[in-house]
């Protein structure tokens, strides 16, 4: 078998809901590229229906891979997914597919070249934000700002759920990571950083999806305290390997 350009991961707790819409958008996007892919849906400690609808989807997918974890947390997903994808490629993919899935091609070469690690950005201009609440909108350039002051200066928007590796890049970044809550995002990306490698924001237009399952308040006190871990960890080599 040949390796695949373009692996897709797709993160997949309770998601029995929006999973068969956001397979057959994935499925018809897969079906029109010049390149192989592969999906990978990492199910991980679901009490729904989510893996059965990705395993129905199987039969008439080849591409389609399901991945199932005993224990939750996205990070736990995504680093999974990311370790055991093929692709030259690897795509992480928020379910809820707030960006319109045929964006993905933005994130690849002939269109971004020379790129081992790029971002969805909704700051970066040529970005579009649709129907999202100020509220969110506030809370999470606030975030945003915490992030810039402790840990990434200069990224804009590290939290959005569409992000892509180089095989290489991924296969040294994910084995490093240790943080499986909402705050993993900025841990690789710091890693990332840390070994050396460029982080490219890449401008997307994203419709927010009601049904977040974030607390406000405790999952953002959580994210806070986990970016003064990250920074601690930067500080004392454990992203290079070496501790100081």
């Amino acid at each position: 078998m040949s390796t695949p350009f373009l692996s897709l991961i797709l993160p997949a707790h309770n998601e029995a809901k929006r999973l068969p819409q956001s397979l057959k958008q994935v499925h018809e996007f897969v079906k029109q590229q010049p390149y192989e892919c592969e999906v990978l849906v990492i199910e991980n400690a679901s009490t729904d229906d989510t893996a059965n609808i990705a395993e129905d989807f199987q039969a008439g997918f080849p591409q389609l891979k399901l991945i199932r974890l005993e224990q939750g947390g996205k990070g736990n997903a995504i680093r999974a997914g990311m370790l055991a994808a093929q692709g030259e490629y690897r795509f992480m993919a928020d379910v809820d597919f707030s960006m319109p899935v045929d964006q993905i091609n933005s994130f690849l070469p002939p269109n971004l070249l020379q790129a081992q690690v790029a971002i969805a950005s909704r700051e970066q201009p040529g970005s579009k934000r649709i129907d999202e609440p100020f509220y969110r909108h506030l809370i999470g350039r606030v975030f945003n700002l915490l992030v810039r002051l402790l840990v990434l200066p200069g990224l804009q928007d590290t939290q959005c759920g569409f992000k892509c590796f180089s095989a290489e890049a991924a296969e040294q970044i994910f084995p490093k990571q240790t943080l499986e809550g909402w705050s993993f995002d900025v841990e690789v990306l710091a890693i990332a950083r840390e070994l050396g490698y460029k982080v490219v924001e890449v401008p997307i237009t994203w419709t927010y999806q009601a049904g977040s399952r974030m607390s406000i308040l405790s999952d953002s006190w959580k994210m806070f305290k986990d970016l003064l871990l990250i920074r601690s960890n930067k500080r004392k080599g454990l992203y290079r390997g070496k501790a100081l």
